[in-house]
């Protein structure tokens, strides 16, 4: 009778134990991880000074502790009139919006040391890249389904592929990105934009009329979907063949045609980008994604934040409907915050503007590690450089890459990853990367 008392209560702690890990969240398919006393220190440190950020440099908004380490309330001053209608529910936007630190450090730390630029590696390096991958990046014509004419398959993407990625982190050094807004109009930001080592722009915006607003230079231009189908019109607004045009979704027969029989003179690639929460979305954060992937500093222009611009439009159109303003507003000031970015618009028109209460290197370090660990990322908690990689692939020979023309920030990061290149794994739940790696380095790793 003991004994069975005794297995009794052995199974209830059993039990009882699991339903508590369960809770916790301890047991995770990426391993257990637990947070130190350091990296609870590190999130507090992180969510401390943000507040005061956003309260020196919000132009009236505001940052509140949520629920966890985690979670930020961004909120406007109550007497902001919010002026876009959700299209399916005709209510109007909120003034306040929870955003998610950990997942930001995390992620946008991981899109620094990452290419942005789909590749033949990459779809090769992926286990049934071609039939399972290549076709979702392709319109999906009869003679295109999933891939199953692969030399039709490669031969429509080849357009856009390149074997390596023709970038890398660190290339540039200050670079600016351009929205659409009309608040562009408010202030003669052109000369300062043109200072740039590098300018990306969104979609159709057209430049002539309109330099003493938004500048002349353009280095690279993001397009959504529309955009794309009339690549050759996009490709027209500016020197023929000078920008460098990213295509944020499929490649289709329309732009297929263009390339081929227009031509378009244009390098054109396709992007692969990480994937964020719902707060974060649009054409424009896309742009601000690439920029950082490739640049030291990034500064954004014409993207809505101040309090006093009530309207939703572009500098060269009439009003129209859209993303957010808000919430959008709410996410870039975030993003300024944590460092990534900074603002300017007509209330932040000064160049030499000061963003006070910016978090250190070493804060977003540690709260890079600590938030990993929280969000049960990929390698979290680790020090090893391959960690975050969910495949790991020799890189094809004789396709090394010429770091001869780069910069020296670039070179150095190249050796700090020791030639590595990371790939996001777009939607991947644990955040991994595919990584292609020296032959050298994966023979240390295996032993």
């Amino acid at each position: 009778m003991k004994l069975l008392k005794l297995a009794f209560a052995v199974a209830l702690a059993s039990g009882l134990g699991a339903i508590l890990i369960y809770i916790l969240g301890l047991s995770t398919p990426y391993g257990s991880y637990h947070l130190s006393d350091e990296d609870l220190e590190a999130l507090q440190s992180l969510q401390s000074g943000f507040q005061k950020c956003v309260s020196a440099n919000g132009l009236g908004l505001q940052a509140a502790s949520g629920k966890d380490y985690c979670e930020i309330i961004m909120r406007f001053p109550s007497e902001t009139v919010p002026k876009w209608k959700d299209p399916k529910t005709g209510e109007l936007e909120g003034l306040s919006y929870e955003l998610n630190l950990c997942e930001a450090v995390a992620t946008w730390e991981q899109v620094r040391n990452s290419t942005t630029v789909l590749t033949k590696e990459y779809i090769d390096a992926l286990p049934n890249g071609w039939e399972d991958y290549a076709w979702r990046k392709i319109n999906k014509g009869v003679l295109l389904n999933q891939c199953e004419n692969r030399t039709l398959c490669m031969e429509k993407l080849s357009l856009v592929l390149p074997e390596r990625p023709p970038l890398f982190p660190r290339q540039y050094g200050r670079c600016a990105v351009i929205g659409n807004s009309g608040d562009l109009l408010k202030t003669k930001f052109g000369d300062e934009i043109d200072s740039y080592e590098a300018v990306f722009r969104e979609n159709g915006a057209p430049i002539q009329n309109y330099t003493e607003f938004v500048g002349s230079k353009s280095t690279f231009r993001l397009l959504n979907r529309g955009s794309a189908k009339a690549l050759d019109k996009v490709a027209e607004l500016y020197e023929r063949g000078k920008e460098v045009l990213i295509i944020k979704t499929t490649i289709h027969d329309i732009m297929n045609k263009m390339i081929r029989e227009v031509p378009i003179l244009n390098k054109v690639y396709l992007m692969l980008g990480a994937s964020f929460g719902s707060a974060a979305k649009g054409t424009g954060l896309k742009a601000l994604e690439f920029a950082l992937s490739i640049c030291d500093t990034v500064d954004m222009y014409g993207f809505t934040v101040d309090p006093g611009y009530k309207e939703w439009t572009r500098y060269f159109s009439e009003s129209r409907q859209g993303h957010t303003p808000l919430q959008g507003r709410a996410y870039y000031q975030m993003m300024e915050c944590l460092g990534l970015i900074k603002i300017h618009s007509p209330m932040r028109a000064d160049p030499d503007r000061v963003v006070q209460w910016l978090p250190s290197r070493s804060t977003i370090t540690a709260a890079r590690i600590a938030s990993e660990k929280l969000l049960r990322r990929v390698g979290a908690g680790s020090t090893n450089l391959l960690a975050t990689c969910s495949i790991i692939k020799k890189q094809q020979k004789g396709n090394d890459v010429d770091m001869s023309n780069l910069r020296k920030a670039a070179v150095e990061h190249h050796k700090y990853v020791k030639g590595t290149t990371m790939y996001p794994l777009e939607h991947n739940p644990g955040h991994g990367q595919l990584c292609t790696v020296p032959n050298k380095l994966i023979v240390r790793k295996l032993n």
